[in-house]
């Protein structure tokens, strides 16, 4: 098993040289360890790593209670003024909204308790959407716990990949749910869609908005050198088009021209963020250090789950919220890699002059077999290709590559 860190990291060097950690302020909270759904490209359940299967299926009043501690541990210990939580899964509905909320509420009450009312603690919920009715929404709102879909599309035909462990659609059950979402504003907080490049770019996008949605978020397939995207493995040897980078410039197009404000959609705000010489939000592009961390059903710690796609273990950090703090998790060697910025890019990466914009993608997508992560990113080109597609339409000059 190759390690997901650079080769030869000395934590205790770089923190002797003045590298300094950055706190976790996103804490996503696995509920159910299980789905409904079989999601053809699920990165949990249909990926290098199987870890799901040795994990209790739902997390237990043990584990809430010291992970509601471990996180008022860290607040308190640095001031934090406010922190994410984030519910996740499998599919975190799975035992109704009940738990997911005294999930939240054990967390905002050691919260309170430790800093005297001192940090605000936002919190969401992922869902597949298929579970969504007014009762658990009209519960949810009450916990002030704000919703987020993944969905693919708005309609049927583009949601083919979302079916359950028989096969059938999830598309009926779904689109319900997030047409009863949209009547509760101020709890939406928005989309995740997976892009399929043989979907037409307006056709997602304009499904989409009738959704209603607040915010969008395009994702790339989770994938990696070892495991390509569907558009590698079809054209091993040869210059490799770009389907994903063409795909997203259009959306971007239907965006930027759009007449009336259209929703936030994270990648393409990050990328203009940054070719302003603004951090980024999110891990998609951008050198902003890792500042989230996932803990598991049984309460072990682990880095966040894209890294699944990699091999089977290496998103584990061996630690766990009985034994350890979050500080410790802050000081392992995985986590320490993803807070490097640029120092832990490729060679060829510190070459190109969109670096500072890429920030090498995913690290998730630079995964090779017997290599680790010191790649560039298995969508090198389609990343490319949206970043300078985007400073043009901003009327920049990033040179073109040699």
């Amino acid at each position: 098993m190759t390690a997901e860190w650079p080769s030869g990291l000395d934590v205790g060097a770089l923190r002797t040289a003045g590298l300094r950690p950055v706190l976790f302020r996103q804490f996503v909270l696995k509920t159910h360890g299980r789905c409904n759904l079989s999601c053809t490209y699920c990165y949990v359940y249909h990926s290098e790593d199987q870890s799901w299967r040795d994990k209790p299926a739902r997390v237990s009043d043990a584990v809430i209670e010291r992970v509601a501690d471990r996180i008022a541990e860290h607040v308190h210990s640095h001031a934090l003024r406010a922190v994410e939580i984030n519910l996740h899964g499998g599919e975190p509905l799975l035992t109704g909204p009940a738990l997911p909320i005294r999930y939240v509420e054990a967390v905002r009450q050691r919260v309170a308790d430790a800093t005297g009312g001192g940090c605000l603690v936002h919190a969401s919920l992922q869902t597949n959407g298929t579970l969504l009715n007014r009762r658990t929404l009209d519960a949810l709102a009450a916990a002030k716990v704000r919703v987020g879909i993944s969905l693919d599309g708005g309609l049927a035909w583009h949601n083919r990949r979302r079916v359950d462990h028989a096969g059938r659609q999830a598309w009926p059950a779904a689109a319900r749910g997030v047409r009863l979402l949209a009547e509760y504003p101020g709890l939406y907080a928005g989309v995740l869609s997976t892009v399929d490049p043989q979907v037409p770019p307006d056709a997602v996008y304009t499904s989409l908005l009738d959704l209603a949605p607040p915010s969008l978020e395009f994702l790339l397939p989770h994938a990696t050198w070892s495991s390509p995207p569907p558009s590698m493995r079809t054209h091993p040897d040869k210059p490799r088009p770009t389907p994903y980078g063409d795909w997203l410039a259009a959306a971007f197009d239907l965006w930027f021209d759009a007449d009336q404000p259209p929703p936030r959609i994270r990648l393409f705000t990050d990328v203009i963020a940054l070719l302003a010489g603004l951090p980024a939000a999110s891990d998609a592009v951008g050198t902003s250090p890792m500042a989230a961390v996932v803990v598991e059903t049984d309460g072990t710690i682990e880095q966040v789950d894209s890294l699944k796609t990699a091999y089977h273990g290496a998103a584990v950090t061996g630690l766990d919220v009985f034994r350890h703090s979050f500080d410790q998790v802050l000081n392992h060697p995985g986590v320490v890699a993803r807070q490097l910025g640029t120092a832990a890019l490729a060679a060829t990466c510190h070459d190109c002059p969109v670096v500072a914009v890429c920030g090498g993608g995913n690290y998730a997508h630079r995964y090779r077999a017997g290599e680790g992560f010191l790649n560039p990113s298995v969508y090198c080109h389609d990343l490319e290709h949206i970043i300078r597609h985007v400073s043009r339409r901003l009327g920049g000059a990033l040179r073109e590559s040699d």
